[in-house]
């Protein structure tokens, strides 16, 4: 069935309840969501859903992605900016890299599938990283480093994953057109979230209505990434940037005071409510996988994607050891294991097209690759922070 008023109620219920429960246990908020998921799909009244990609890539993720940039400080951003644009997209290619050449090699994947496999699981999710990071206090330069970082890759790993399912389609380019289609749809989508930022932001300075300022705010969140997705271009970094204009553009006035509390208490509840919509969904999905059917290749999977988030991590930073970007070996280690994935990969997993070799096996992993990061990355998480100093024991 269809996602459905009744049913979305029902969900937020739950989800209250979730949270209240976690928070008593000192557990993930997101942890407790994808079991109390788990534990609804198996009631025989449970509706099957079915889990698309515009449900949570084009309904739920622009707020998620909206929020978490519109609290990024610029000038903390801005002092690491290289570190984090390495990361994003140099990182991004060796972990798609490493993980489509085990795929290929150990799994005995053909290089389409592996590649494509490759380029939706390399990135870490906004989603899940945030909300593990926010849950667990974590605080500073680590904070800004670990949101900023999943944001922007989150953008090139799906701008590459639209370039390696247009080869999978039989689509040829040279290297240098698909440099240009890289370029284009970055350059593009980041200029479409500044456009429609600004735009909103002077019409937004005429009014002092924080009703009609929150309106300006979910025009500009959803408004980008439609606008840039139209035209072909990174819906993801289009939000992205809207939210950090209109979060750090403040030499205009034009979100009044009393506005831009009322948009930061409305932006903080509205990515609680996509954020537990997309976890008690992963979780009603996962309950329907079979996953010991392709535990070889899935364990495979989650071998080499940790395997490539780790020289996706270490070699980068060490390229900035000797200066002042340094990153700490306590940093490198967070940054390493706190490379969740979530949402975003089985968003674009879903949405495969269906002439893609091995699509069922591609997304069926991606599940079990994301239930990886769920229970135990997720679960480990605050412990492995604590141990590392960043929060109080």
């Amino acid at each position: 069935m269809e996602f459905q008023f009744q049913l979305g109620t029902l969900l937020l219920l739950i989800a209250a309840v979730v949270a209240m429960v976690t928070r008593r246990l000192r557990l993930p908020y997101s942890v407790g969501l994808v079991v109390a998921g788990i534990i609804f799909a198996a009631l025989p009244f449970s509706p099957n859903i079915y889990l698309t990609k515009d449900l949570i890539f084009t309904a739920l993720l622009p707020p998620l992605l909206f929020e978490a940039a519109f609290h990024i400080p610029w000038n903390q951003m801005r002092r690491d900016f290289l570190v984090i644009v390495a990361l994003a997209t140099v990182g991004v290619a060796l972990s798609a890299s490493i993980t489509a050449a085990g795929m290929h090699f150990l799994a005995h994947w053909e290089w389409i599938s592996a590649l494509v496999f490759g380029a939706l699981i390399a990135a870490t999710d906004p989603v899940s990283v945030i909300a593990t990071f926010k849950e667990a206090r974590a605080h500073g330069r680590l904070l800004v480093l670990i949101e900023a970082e999943s944001l922007l890759n989150d953008g090139t790993a799906a701008v590459a994953f639209g370039v390696v399912v247009a080869l999978a389609a039989g689509q040829q380019f040279t290297s240098i057109e698909i440099s240009a289609m890289l370029l284009k749809s970055i350059i593009g989508g980041a200029f479409c979230g500044a456009v429609v930022a600004l735009a909103l932001l002077l019409l937004a300075g005429r009014t002092e209505d924080h009703l009609v300022e929150i309106t300006f705010t979910t025009v500009a969140a959803y408004g980008s990434f439609l606008l840039a997705e139209h035209f072909g271009l990174s819906g993801v970094l289009a939000t992205i940037t809207a939210g950090l204009v209109i979060g750090n553009f403040k030499s205009l006035n034009a979100i009044s005071e009393r506005g831009r509390e009322a948009v930061e208490a409305f932006w903080e509840y509205a990515a609680f409510i996509a954020n537990s919509l997309v976890f008690l969904l992963i979780g009603m999905h996962e309950a329907h996988q079979h996953f010991m059917a392709i535990w070889i290749p899935a364990g495979i999977a989650i071998v080499m994607v940790t395997l490539g988030r780790a020289l996706a991590i270490y070699p980068i930073c060490f390229l900035f050891s000797g200066s002042p970007l340094r990153v700490s070996w306590k940093h490198q280690h967070i940054l390493f294991w706190g490379g969740l994935r979530g949402a975003l990969a089985l968003a674009l997993a879903l949405g495969l097209p269906l002439t893609v070799p091995l699509r069922e096996e591609i997304i069926s992993i991606c599940f079990a690759v994301v239930a990886f990061s769920v229970f135990v990355q997720g679960l480990t998480m605050a412990p492995f922070l604590r141990r590392m100093g960043e929060i109080p024991r």
